[in-house]
């Protein structure tokens, strides 16, 4: 057992070495969030993380959280293209979960394991800078597009760092709901990847690390795929080998690497210490996105 133990960490050291001062922006969500031994192990990994010297960034999302006290308030949610939209009532509701109870039971999860997180929002600081999002559809070829209002929701405009590098620099852990205000102080709900990799560009990250629910891109047989190119990823989506839900993970991965982020693993968030197992070994356990 010792020998083992000793292994592992012999095949850490580079990688804590290689790490060591840099930013990671770690998207938090899925599974993970709502199963509480996973929630520790993962809280153990953000504070191992920066005992080792590595500044670890996480941004979370909140869906199933949201739902449930949607369902309790009696109010009805409504999706279009796959995104909640958010009236005043809604939208009041999303930020007191998400800004509140999740954001804040993250924190107390990382404290308990010796970190030092804090909790914020996009708002705090003016730190993410919001504008509405609209969609055009159209129905059939012969008719006029149609523009659909989903309400509160939003899409980064400007990502201030400011707050985070005071944070980080103090030796917090920054955990940030995705929650943004516009100039005329608008709150706005935005999708956490889309977040996740604003925010990664913004300080310069050395790793977007995208969890999810399942162990990454997969090939043909059903093998995992351990590294693969963002030409790759786009012949994937056009032929519909990645569809679903991972498709804008995937876009936030490409468009943070076209942007100065080295690589973007997305993980299984259901596997315990994933996060150590991704960065600390030789194999890693998802599928890495690079240029």
């Amino acid at each position: 057992m010792t020998a083992n133990v000793s292994d592992i960490l012999i095949e850490a050291l580079p990688y804590i070495r290689r790490f060591s001062g840099t930013t990671i922006v770690i998207k938090y969500g899925g599974h993970a969030m709502v199963d509480r031994q996973l929630g520790d192990a993962f809280a153990q990994d953000i504070a191992l993380l920066k005992f080792v010297g590595i500044n670890p960034v996480i941004v979370h999302g909140g869906g199933p959280q949201i739902n449930d006290v949607l369902e309790k308030m009696g109010i009805q949610s409504t999706f279009v293209k796959g995104l909640r939209v958010t009236d005043g009532p809604t939208m009041d509701v999303v930020e007191m979960v998400l800004g509140g109870k999740v954001n804040k039971d993250i924190v107390a999860q990382i404290n308990q394991q010796g970190g030092k997180a804090v909790g914020l929002s996009g708002k705090d600081g003016t730190m993410i800078l919001a504008q509405k999002m609209n969609f055009i559809q159209r129905k059939q070829e012969n008719q006029p597009p149609e523009i659909l209002d989903p309400g509160h929701v939003g899409e980064v405009k400007h990502v201030n760092p400011e707050a985070m590098h005071t944070l980080m620099g103090e030796g917090f852990i920054p955990v940030i709901a995705p929650i943004g205000v516009d100039e005329s102080g608008e709150t706005y709900n935005i999708n956490a990847d889309h977040v996740a990799s604003k925010i990664a560009i913004a300080l310069s990250a050395r790793r977007l690390i995208l969890l999810t629910d399942v162990d990454g891109v997969l090939d043909s047989d059903g093998s995992l795929i351990s590294s693969i190119r963002i030409e790759d990823v786009k012949k994937r989506i056009e032929s519909k080998r990645i569809s679903g839900g991972m498709i804008p993970k995937m876009e936030c991965a490409i468009e943070a690497l076209q942007n100065g982020v080295e690589k973007a693993p997305i993980i299984n968030g259901t596997k315990s210490h994933s996060i150590l197992l991704e960065l600390f070994t030789d194999t890693g356990i998802g599928t890495e996105i690079i240029l």
